[in-house]
């Protein structure tokens, strides 16, 4: 298999957005409520905007 092939393939997790990453409001993604549970590999995570605006993620 071609190593340039494998390369823009990979997913890349860097921790700063990048261009092409699929961006959601947050009040769409959070409701009114201002928290949305999430489902990830059978665990569920909590994520929630504090009163500041701030958004914390539990587990």
């Amino acid at each position: 298999m071609d190593d340039n092939a494998e390369q823009t393939t990979a997913k890349d997790n860097t921790p700063r957005p990048q261009k092409h990453d699929r961006r959601i409001r947050s009040d769409a993604l959070l409701g009114h409520e201002g928290r949305v549970v999430i489902e990830h590999e059978g665990q569920n995570y909590l994520l929630r905007q504090t009163q500041a605006g701030k958004l914390i993620l539990t587990k």
